[in-house]
């Protein structure tokens, strides 16, 4: 996911093998928060509610360990 903040700063070649790799990895996740979500022009918050998620999942599993 920082990845693929910092690549939406940068504009690297959406032709590049790495670039490619991040956003395809990526979209899965993000697509159906971006539906859910308001649209707020150019701020895209997908990514950090993406990553409050994991975290509250990850926090919810070591809770039941």
């Amino acid at each position: 996911m920082i990845i693929r903040v910092i690549f939406s700063w940068i504009r690297p070649t959406s032709h590049g093998k790495v670039s490619r790799f991040v956003m395809e990895s990526t979209d899965p996740i993000l697509k159906p928060i971006r539906r859910a979500l308001p649209d707020m022009g150019m701020l895209d918050l997908s990514p950090l509610i993406a990553i409050l998620l994991f975290e509250l999942i990850r926090n919810l599993i070591n809770g039941m360990i």
